[in-house]
């Protein structure tokens, strides 16, 4: 079993340009973990987030960036009564809280999950954030249920292509956002969606899209609202939210800087400007927010296996991977991620294997 591993490290957050892939020494995994040694990691704006230092759980001082992997079990450490035990060999799903960008880690064995029959480990890198998050905001807090009428931002990401299975698999409606005219074809030709389920991402002719989709749908207003954007687009569907609405805000993409550091004038400007609710004005019209962050399942790591059993249980396909790269362009990988001109899940491979 190597002693050491590659890992992309990054000395402090506040520029993508600091972090370095380094070789580091691994030690054996501790009482209840089991050593994975990676064969592709999910990409995530959080990463990107993280390496900016404008993610809430960044970790202080020097971190390996990373919440996802796939990979094979090559060594376990002692047993943990009550901790699932993985066979040496299996093929493994992997969370992780930081620590993903890296050719093996030693982690926790609840967080692991069987990597489906069938799926390549690419897939299996794409899938737990995501999914999870699709599930949690749509399932847990959006409650969404067969009839539902959901609008998804971002519809053609990671979690917005998993947010329109977990739709499918309920019965539930979506309409879809997107940022530009080849994501909204992407999505009617995957997914079937009709043009007027389909909305551009821009400045003239959004609201009137919201009410031409809500009146093909025979809706008054949105059952839910599924948001990782927020910015200008959030007070138009806030506005268009049914009685007994929920918006589900799960991050803030319009507050990704553009370049390669934080660009201290222009988050300022967008922090001035973000969106305020009066409380009284959202009792009397019935309607909720409700924002989370995935990060609060890795701090509760016993409902980790009921999440991935929900996740099981919803059967769904495997995840659409839009963006392959070799282990050793991470920082490119993440700059095209966070230009937003992606379409699906982006991954890291380790190795060529599928």
């Amino acid at each position: 079993m190597p002693s050491h591993r590659a890992a992309w490290r990054i000395d402090r957050a506040g520029s993508l340009d600091r972090l370095r892939l380094v070789e580091e020494r691994l030690e054996p995994p501790g009482p209840g973990e089991a050593r994975v040694a990676v064969r592709a990691v999910g990409l995530n704006f959080a990463d990107a987030f993280a390496c900016l230092g404008l993610y809430s759980a960044t970790p202080r001082g020097s971190f390996v960036p990373g919440l996802e992997a796939a990979g094979t079990v090559e060594a376990l450490g002692p047993p943990l009564p009550g901790r699932p035990a993985p066979a040496l060999g299996e093929r493994v799903l992997v969370l992780t809280r930081f620590g993903g960008y890296a050719t093996a880690l030693n982690v926790d064995t609840r967080y692991l999950a069987p990597l489906p029959p069938g799926w390549s480990y690419e897939a299996g890198a794409a899938f737990p954030v995501q999914a999870l998050t699709a599930w949690y905001g749509l399932v847990r807090l959006g409650a969404v249920r067969a009839g539902s009428v959901v609008l998804v931002q971002s519809a053609a990401g990671g979690v917005g292509l998993q947010a329109l299975a977990v739709l499918a698999r309920l019965g539930a409606h979506p309409v879809a956002v997107v940022g530009s005219k080849a994501k909204r074809e992407f999505l009617a030709a995957r997914h079937g969606l009709a043009p007027a389920s389909v909305l551009l991402r821009e400045p003239r002719g959004y609201a009137a899209g919201l009410d031409a989709a809500l009146a093909a749908h025979g809706a008054r207003g949105f059952d839910v609202v599924f948001d990782a954007v927020l910015g200008a687009w959030f007070r138009p569907a806030f506005a268009r939210l049914a009685p007994e609405g929920r918006y589900v805000l799960y991050g803030a993409a319009d507050f990704m800087p553009s370049g390669r550091r934080r660009g201290w004038a222009r988050l300022a400007w967008r922090w001035l400007r973000r969106p305020r609710l009066d409380p009284l004005e959202m009792i009397s019209r019935n309607q909720g927010l409700l924002a989370f962050n995935l990060i609060w399942l890795w701090e509760s790591v016993e409902r980790v296996p009921e999440a991935y059993a929900a996740l099981a249980a919803l059967a769904l396909p495997p995840p659409y991977v839009g963006a392959r790269h070799g282990f050793g362009a991470a920082r490119e990988a993440l700059l095209e991620l966070k230009s937003g001109r992606t379409v699906g899940k982006s991954v890291l491979l380790v190795d060529s294997a599928a």
